[in-house]
């Protein structure tokens, strides 16, 4: 799922870059794509502590991405972007889930 919205907005970014609109494309490409990179190096997590702590720090960069998504969504001279919103929504959930279950079973551990 995150690979695939990474694939998405790496596309929405380039076309931000031809319409010259450079800073937001920068920043939101570094932070859409970080959530995968950072949930794909907590596959790797040398404890449940620390699989959590990169589990939220993909969540960060989420929050962060949604911040420049929305600034996108209503500035009239950006591209549509709606669709990575929706599948920005269903990444935060899945993300969420993901920090709440492992959080309990750290716990319960």
């Amino acid at each position: 799922m995150s690979f695939d919205f990474a694939l998405m907005l790496v596309e929405y970014c380039e076309q931000l870059e031809r319409d010259k609109k450079y800073i937001v494309s920068r920043q939101l490409l570094k932070s859409g794509t970080s959530i995968g990179a950072n949930a794909m190096e907590a596959q790797n997590a040398e404890s449940k502590a620390d699989f959590i702590h990169k589990m939220r720090i993909a969540a960060k960069e989420a929050e962060e991405t949604q911040f420049w998504l929305w600034l996108c969504q209503y500035s009239p001279s950006y591209q549509n972007c709606d669709l990575l919103i929706e599948k920005l929504d269903e990444l935060n959930k899945i993300v969420g889930s993901i920090i709440n279950t492992a959080r309990k079973n750290l716990v319960n551990a």
